[in-house]
């Protein structure tokens, strides 16, 4: 049982943190810190997609899981594209 929510309260901490990066990622863009080619910008969302996949899979919400799979794959290519 205890095993139990301290994996739980991992998860939920994951999700948060993934939030808390997605929304620091589109403030950052929207207020003109970054810009669009920013490693910032895409780390963010790439972190903040992670965030989101851990808990939604342990809450077996495979809604939120697969469209942050999609934006993972969005973060990688574009920090690929910057790099090469």
């Amino acid at each position: 049982m205890l095993k139990n929510r301290k994996l739980e309260t991992i998860t939920e901490a994951a999700g948060w943190i993934g939030v808390l990066a997605i929304l620091l990622a589109y403030a950052l863009i929207s207020f003109q810190i970054v810009n669009a080619e920013s490693v910032w910008y895409h780390g963010l969302n790439l972190v903040g997609g992670v965030g989101i996949i851990v808990d939604a899979v342990a809450d077996k919400n495979y809604q939120p899981a697969v469209l942050n799979v999609v934006w993972i794959a969005i973060a990688m290519y574009a920090l690929t594209r910057l790099y090469y």
